[in-house]
């Protein structure tokens, strides 16, 4: 550079011609030789033409296609200017124009040196393009502001670029000088974020740092900080996590879906070439020592940004597909539910999207890694010669070979995805009626049944992951193999293997094993996802619910008619050979009152059903206009609080809510429930009694305020004297409901006389119609049974003085009390505040104060508990757990066989330096022959070990998988009924799904990564200490920095984690009730409600998602730093000490080096994935460690043979509560029921009618007294011995998918026979004989191709099996019609005349047979005598009831 200075001041001093002649002359050439001299020094010429404009043309090449893409952006973003005018957006606009100013001026001044002087057009050329892209850089700054950019990426690295251009103009120092201060506070500015500039929707408090960050903090994550740092000193919370972009929502996602768904190998051969030329300067190696770290660092940080950008589209793609998938659901036809099951729906929610997402990872790679392989491939060519087509020869014989591996692999896992759908399924179901297995002990089949599916499903993950290690198998020794064919080629091919040659071969041969290595993963995840794909798909093509099977608008001259169908035939799937409803003629005025009544499995709940368009028409019209509420004759609860399972989404209006609380005799049982009508209900309304479940349903339909009211036998599950009230205050003439159109199916017969019209179906026919007296006069079949049972059915003509004594207590209850502070301050009138039961009181002056003790108050009566997240690190006994699951003896064989194989890896780089060294050394006795042979042997071992070791690790995940399933499900079905009371169903299907997945494939690929790459890391460790000893010393201060990085960073990751699988559970507890209410939900038309609330926890859910993710982008920045330092030191010291090691050696040194950047950090991240995947493991001991319930069978205390034979049952002093902080539901029972004694038990709703069979089945343990059967206190003795004696018809019909023989008999323990003599005495064998299959007829999920009452004759067959000397029927035919109820009650007469039967009903009719009545108030006993007693005594209940329902005659 100073002989260039002189001969340019020579040049100035001297005279010339004037003028431009040549680019570079006179000044200095374009080009000198550098590299062979003893320090690096470029001509002027190059540094103004090249060095000064490099980082101008790159901004131009860059512009041609970010200039459109802002263009663009600018037009859609409007901003908002918060605070005063953008200071540091005037400031950049100020230096630019101050730096286009000076280069003006430089232009200026050289365009007149060139009429003084000759000057190279170096000069004028590096100015006029400084000045140009001065311009450009300008107005880049405006776009990006009008694009909403913070800060711009492209600005910062051209700003730090020309930071870098300290190449001074001799002649120009002075404007030099000014612009270099310019371009460093240019530099300084661009580190910054403009915070003027917001877009709309960006002022929420809790928005993510991301936002706001500039762009050096957005690629090195330094964004993540605060929440590193909150992490490290505190265990984080949902509070602490940050708002969803919109943009990233996913509502926002799923109408992009839908509306698409519509429609460093160079360097390292450098440096070993001049590790073995001793005559190159020393400065060289440096730079190449510096080229390599500098190049560590910048390739870690494109990697991150690449994987966080991979991330968030793989996210974006997993909330579109969870909004497509639950929308889906909201639309699918009755025919398209029944083949898309609950467990099935849940894997494509939690498994099949989240495919999409873990390709998207190693999408580029499908090309990349062909492209290394391709370009390794090339350089082993050009140094190994014709002998690396050898290697290719190895990879084209491979490829196919595990092509075919994954295909077949394909294949087993779509069998397994149908296993695990069906395993789901049955798990789901029996959680659903876990009430009624426990009472029918039912819990042993029923394992017996997910177990064996488990055990299939093993067995096809045990043959995959088999198929997947040996392909695995294939790609991990692909490199050795191939080292070991070129070598040996090139050998026999009459070469030497020289230094250079063997460690350029040896590094690209380890280049090989990424590229290899990721491709059976690529592969693995392509097959995955195919397989996903078409579920998905197949899913997405099923059909929807047909708008055009009922026209929403009546013809002309039918305005005052609500429902009109035309001989309307309907069919539940359009591929039905016969139609569920035939020719229906229906025409039904607006206002008026209809009946539907008729046999069960006639057709009533399906003409209902036909009304909301749930059916396919098939022939005829069908017309209906007008607003719909429905109500199902099975109830649908949703899990939120009273006031809004009422409300159900419309806005509160205090006048029509206390009205509609009155009408449907719901303030009594306000009174009962602890925190009034802001109580939780919890799931299916577990809380409730079927007649409060049944009320609260009436009065979300009576709230909404329709046109048109479908009420599905909605009166048989409450008593007489409430359905009476609710029938005349509600549904009747004169109820609040008679401007309204009213659709009433019932039984109850003693209603029919006040409708305006009944119409009477058989097999899907109206075969009568008319009104009450037509029917009778008419003569019809129907009319018979009107007079037979009419007069045996309840017909009250008025009110009962409780009910008016209650109607009282009403109006009391709207006064408020001005001294206490009750729920009705802020909610709705409660109950009155004289009467403790149920209200809370709060004494304060405050109106916050109040809110937050009431709040306080109302957590503490909460049904279901909220899922509190760990923290602090995973127990040790997590650990243990999982290596005690896969055992601890093949845990030892894997570690030994890993660190053989990496053993084996050293041992044959080593043997390669031994080889080499050996080469120019003329005492050498052996041969190249000898070496390869030893080489190719280490390379056989590797390969058998690494085989060996694939099938034990295949083996000890099964092992693993087997045994948490096993104690997971074991322990679930056997926690008592009490966790099944405060836990969401989600919260545990999210167990057998997520997390038993993740124990199934996430946790042993961590834990096989975790091990592979810690033996990998200590054998880089002492192969690079042997080579370079110094090593060691300096590699410890990086080991501790690595050390503080992963525990600082694990503390954050690890409880985002627990947040990330805490906040899924919601999720599937939504999406699990929504299918079961999907009937409601549409017949009022609130779809999009409930999908903007599953959008709203699927958000929740990704905002603990994307920060754990973004905390391992945050990890690789900081580990690539340091293991960039790692190989600048190892290369550093290779570079001092290269006069006193081997050429070869120190290859191995760089090598290794070059390699621990990636074995370090994956041994970080595999360390830490393991961690967070752990909490699978965690999250199922959590589950499997629950408090069980009683022993099944106690050895010591069982009963005796044929116990009970006498079926005597007696309650002393016995109490009970539902849990610890709950009041006593029953209290202070005393009561003795004689063996064959038919008791009869009567109560209002809540009365604890079915309390009673719980504590007699111990679904609840006492907390004071017990109960005796037979004199045998059945505290004592197994729930097994217990239950399976007892025989229950349940209030609510459960039946599972499977066969109707599985239903009646699960254990499998009586004959065919035997089942069609039940089938028989219930009034079915008639129906089930016409069927094709019979007994082995498919019962789709829930029963749904059965009506309810036919559900219950089912549950009735299976009473009717057992025959044991004890029948409790808790409110059993609410369900059927009167006719068949008289039938059933005869049956059970006769079949049981010789038991003990405890009947529990709402119709007076079915139990005045009973021996003994036992009526039941508020949890005690107010009456328990013999019905001739109680109705010779005028002042009892008893006696007053049956007065009431004109029955004291009979």
């Amino acid at each position: 550079m100073a002989e260039q200075l002189s001969a340019l001041s020579n040049i100035t001093a001297t005279s010339h011609p004037i003028g431009v002649l040549d680019l570079c002359q006179p000044v200095s050439p374009f080009w000198v030789d550098v590299f062979n001299t003893t320090w690096p020094d470029f001509t002027i010429c190059f540094e103004d033409t090249i060095l000064i404009t490099a980082p101008y043309m790159v901004l131009a090449l860059y512009c041609l296609f970010y200039l459109p893409y802002l263009y663009g952006k600018s037009k859609r973003v409007k901003l908002l200017k918060i605070g005063p005018t953008p200071v540091l957006f005037n400031v950049k606009l100020g230096l630019c124009a101050t730096m286009i100013t000076l280069h003006l001026v430089e232009l200026g001044l050289t365009g007149l040196e060139s009429t003084q002087i000759q000057i190279p057009g170096s000069y004028i050329l590096s100015s006029s393009i400084s000045l140009c892209g001065m311009m450009l850089v300008a107005l880049l700054v405006v776009l990006e502001r009008r694009a909403g950019v913070r800060s711009s990426g492209i600005l910062c690295v051209f700003w730090i670029l020309n930071t870098l251009n300290f190449w001074p103009s001799p002649s120009r120092l002075i404007i030099f000088a000014i612009n270099m201060c310019l371009v460093i506070t240019s530099t300084i500015l661009s580190f910054f974020a403009d915070l003027s500039k917001v877009l709309p929707n960006k002022k929420d408090k809790n928005l993510s740092p991301e936002y706001n960050a500039s762009f050096l903090s957005k690629i090195t994550f330094w964004w993540m900080n605060r929440m590193m740092w909150m992490g490290f000193r505190r265990p984080l919370t949902d509070r602490d996590l940050w708002q969803l972009d919109d943009e990233d929502k996913c509502y926002n996602l799923g109408l992009h879906f839908n509306e698409y768904w519509q429609q460093e190998v160079e360097q390292k051969k450098l440096f070993i070439e001049f590790m073995s030329d001793k005559s190159v300067d020393s400065w060289f190696g440096y730079i190449l020592a510096i080229g390599l770290f500098l190049v560590t660092i910048i390739s870690a940080l494109f990697r991150e940004q690449y994987q966080r950008k991979c991330f968030i589209c793989g996210i974006k793609i997993r909330s579109s597909l969870v909004w497509a998938i639950y929308r889906k659901a909201l639309l699918l036809s009755d025919a398209a539910r029944k083949d898309s099951t609950v467990g099935e729906i849940v894997n494509l929610m939690s498994y099949d999207a989240q495919q999409f997402q873990s390709l998207i990872m190693f999408l580029h790679d499908i090309w990349s890694s062909p492209l290394q392989i391709g370009i390794c491939m090339y350089f082993l060519y050009n140094t190994l010669g014709a002998a690396s087509l050898a290697g290719v020869g190895i990879l084209l014989v491979l490829l196919p070979i595990n092509i075919i591996l994954c295909l077949k692999a394909r294949n087993i896992q779509v069998k397994q995805l149908k296993l695990k759908d069906e395993r789901i399924q049955v798990i789901s179901e029996v959680v659903n009626a876990i009430k009624t297995l426990k009472m029918c002990a039912w819990e042993e089949p029923f394992l017996n049944i997910i177990n064996e599916i488990r055990d299939n499903e093993l067995k096809l993950l045990r043959t995959s992951s088999i198929l997947y290690g040996v392909a695995e198998i294939a790609w991990q020794a692909s490199p050795l193999l191939v080292s070991l064919v070129t070598f040996a080629t090139y050998i026999l091919s009459g070469n030497s293997l020289t230094v250079e040659s063997a460690f350029v071969g040896m590094s690209l041969f380890n280049l090989l094993r990424f590229p290899v290595g990721i491709l059976p993963i690529v592969l693995s995840n392509i097959m995955q996802l195919s397989i996903s794909l078409k579920r998905i798909t197949s899913y997405m093509l099923r059909n929807e619910l047909e708008p055009q099977s009922i026209c929403r608008q009546m013809p002309p001259g039918k305005e005052t008619i609500a429902v009109n169908f035309n001989k309307a035939s309907f069919k539940w799937s359009p591929t039905d050979d016969k139609p569920v409803l035939n020719r229906i003629q229906l025409e039904i005025p607006k206002g008026s009152l209809v009946a539907i009544v008729g046999h069960v499995g006639s057709g009533k709940s399906s003409l209902l059903n036909s009304i909301i368009g749930e059916l396919h028409r098939s022939h005829g019209d069908a017309f209906v206009e007008g607003s719909i509420s429905y109500v199902p004759q099975q109830p649908w609860i949703e899990n939120c609080s009273f006031k809004d399972n009422v409300l159900f989404g419309n806005e509160y209006d205090t006048a029509r809510y206390r009205q509609t609380l009155q009408a449907c005799s719901l303030y009594h049982d306000l009174r009962l429930l602890p925190g009034a009508d802001l109580t939780e209900i919890g799931e299916k309304g577990l809380n409730l009694s079927g007649g409060q479940k049944q009320r609260l349903n009436l009065a979300r339909a009576v709230y909404c305020n329709r046109d048109i009211y479908l009420l599905d036998n909605t009166l048989s599950a409450v008593d007489i004297n409430v359905g009476t009230a609710i029938f005349n205050c509600v549904i009747g003439p004169n109820g609040t409901l008679r401007h309204k159109t009213r659709i009433l199916v019932t039984h109850n017969l003693s209603f029919l006389p006040q409708m305006d019209q009944i119409y009477v179906m058989n097999k899907g026919l109206i075969v009568e119609r008319g009104t009450y007296k037509t029917l009778i006069a008419d003569g019809g079949a129907f009319s018979e049974v009107l007079q037979t049972f009419t007069k045996t059915d309840e017909t009250p003509n008025k009110y009962e003085k409780e009910l008016d004594q209650d109607n009282d207590d009403n109006q009391e209850n709207i006064k408020l009390n001005r001294q206490v502070s009750t729920i009705s301050t802020v909610s709705s009138p409660v109950p009155n505040p004289k009467n403790r039961t149920g209200v809370i009181r709060i004494k304060s002056k405050s109106k916050d104060s109040f809110k937050k003790q009431l709040k306080r108050e109302i957590k503490k009566k909460k049904i279901t508990s909220n899922e509190e997240a760990m923290s602090g690190q995973v127990k040790v006994s997590v650990y243990l757990l999982y290596m005690k699951s896969i055992g601890f003896f093949l845990g030892i064989i894997i570690v030994l066989f890993e660190i053989a194989g990496q053993a084996c890896y050293a041992v044959s780089s080593f043997w390669l330096v031994t080889w080499t060294s050996n080469l120019n050394n003329t005492n050498a006795t052996q041969s190249d022959e000898y070496y390869l042979g030893i080489y190719g042997l280490i390379a056989a071992i590797q390969i058998v070990v690494l085989g060996v070791n694939a099938i034990v690790i295949a083996l000890a995940r099964i092992k693993a998988s087997d045994d948490f399933h096993f104690n997971l499900v074991h322990s679930v079905v056997n926690a008592p009924i009490s966790f099944f009371d405060s836990t969401p169903i989600g919260r545990i299907i999210n167990r057998f799904s997520h997390d038993i997945n993740g124990i199934d494939e996430v946790v042993p690929t961590m834990f096989s990564g975790f091990l592979s790459m810690s033996v990998s890391a200590l054998m880089v460790i002492v192969v690079v200490s042997v080579s370079t000893p110094t090593f060691i010393i300096a590699i410890v201060p990086l080991f501790i920095m690595y050390f503080f990085t992963q525990r600082f960073y694990i503390s954050t990751s690890r409880q985002l984690g627990r947040l990330e699988s805490i906040s899924r559970s919601p999720i599937f507890s939504h999406f699990s009730e929504s299918l079961q209410g999907v009937a409601t939900i549409r017949s009022f038309g609130v779809q999009e409600r409930f999908a903007t609330e599953c959008h709203k926890k699927v958000d929740v859910n990704q905002m603990a998602y994307y920060p754990s993710a973004a905390t391992n982008f945050w990890l690789g920045v900081h580990l690539d730093f340091i293991g960039a330092c790692i190989v600048l030191l190892a290369s550093t010291l290779a570079v001092y000490y290269r006069g006193s090691i081997l050429a070869g050696s120190a290859a191995v040194s760089v090598s290794f080096a070059l390699q621990i950047t990636n074995v370090l950090n994956w041994m970080v991240r595999a360390a830490n994935g393991l961690e967070k995947s752990i909490i699978a493991a965690e999250r199922i001991k959590e589950y499997s460690d629950i408090s069980e319930q009683a022993s099944a069978i106690i050895d010591d205390s069982r009963p005796p043979p044929g116990w009970p034979s006498k079926g005597e049952i007696e309650f002393e002093s016995y109490s009970v509560s539902y849990n610890k902080n709950s009041r006593l539901v029953l209290r202070n029972i005393n009561v003795k029921v004689e063996a064959r004694e038919k008791l009869g038990v009567i109560g209002r709703t809540g009365a604890g009618k079915t309390t009673l069979v719980r504590a007699l089945f111990r679904l609840s343990e006492p907390c004071e007294g017990c109960i005796y059967i037979d004199g045998l206190n059945i505290s004592k003795i197994g729930l097994y011995d217990l239950r399976s004696k007892l025989t229950i018809i349940p209030q609510d019909p459960v039946l599972f998918t499977g066969t109707l023989r599985l239903n009646i008999d699960p254990s499998n323990q009586y004959s065919d026979s035997e089942i069609w003599n039940a089938l028989e005495s219930v009034h079915l064998k008639s129906f089930v004989y016409r069927l094709d299959k019979g007994l082995y007829l498919p019962i789709n999920e829930g029963g749904e191709n059965l009506s309810v009452g036919q559900r219950q004759l089912i549950c009735l067959a299976r009473a009717m099996l057992q025959n044991s000397k004890i029948l409790v029927l808790d409110e059993a035919t609410a369900s059927i019609d009167t006719e068949s109820d008289q039938l059933v009650q005869k049956t059970i007469r006769e079949q049981f005349k010789a038991s003990t039967v405890i009947t529990i009903a709402h119709r007076l009719n079915t139990v005045l047979d009973s021996s003994r009545i036992l009526i039941l108030e508020n949890g005690i006993i107010k009456e328990h005598d013999r019905p001739s007693n109680l109705i010779a005594n005028s002042s009892s209940k008893y006696y007053h009831m049956l007065k009431d329902a004109d029955l004291l005659q009979n």
